[in-house]
C-alpha cells in the first residue's frame, strides 16, 4: 500500500484550515443572497444588462455550489466523510457555473476582466477545498 494513504497523525493544523473552508463558503452564500435580493431596477444600467442576462440555470448552478459547499465545509468541521462528496458536487456545480457563463454569449460579453478573475478564484479555492478534504480522507481524519 501507498504510505500516502496511510492513517496519519491527526495534524493541527486541520480545524483551522476547516473553519477557514466553512468562512469561505459562507461569505460565498451571503453573496449568493445579496445578488438574489438585488433589485436590478436599483443598479446602474451596465450592472443592470449582466444581471438581467444570467440565465437562472447559472444562478441555479452557482446556488448549488455555495450552498452545498457550506455544508460540505461544515461537514469538514465536524470530521465526517461526507464532505469529501459534498465538496465534489459543489465544485462540479461551480464547473457548470462556470462553462455556463462563459457558454451564454450575452452573458459573457458583458463580463469585466476582474469578473472573470474573480471568477476563476472562486474556482481554484472550491477545488482547493475539495483537495483538502480528499488529503483528509485520505489521511484517515475523517470519520
Amino acid at each position: 500500500m501507498d504510505s500516502r494513504f496511510v492513517p496519519q497523525p491527526f495534524a493541527r493544523w486541520y480545524l483551522p484550515g476547516a473553519i477557514a473552508s466553512l468562512l469561505i463558503m459562507a461569505l460565498g452564500c451571503v453573496g449568493l443572497a445579496v445578488h438574489l435580493g438585488t433589485d436590478p431596477a436599483q443598479l446602474p444600467l451596465d450592472e443592470r444588462a449582466l444581471f438581467e442576462a444570467e440565465p437562472r440555470w447559472v444562478l441555479a448552478a452557482s446556488a448549488i455550489g455555495f450552498v452545498v459547499g457550506a455544508a460540505g465545509a461544515l461537514l469538514l468541521v465536524l470530521r465526517r466523510r461526507a464532505a469529501e462528496r459534498l465538496l465534489l458536487l459543489s465544485l462540479a456545480a461551480m464547473l457548470v457555473w462556470i462553462v455556463g457563463m462563459f457558454a451564454t454569449p450575452d452573458f459573457r460579453d458583458l463580463l469585466s476582466e476582474s469578473q472573470i478573475a474573480a471568477v476563476l478564484v472562486v474556482l481554484a479555492i472550491t477545488w482547493t477545498i475539495y483537495w483538502f478534504a480528499r488529503h483528509s480522507r485520505q489521511r484517515g481524519w475523517l470519520r
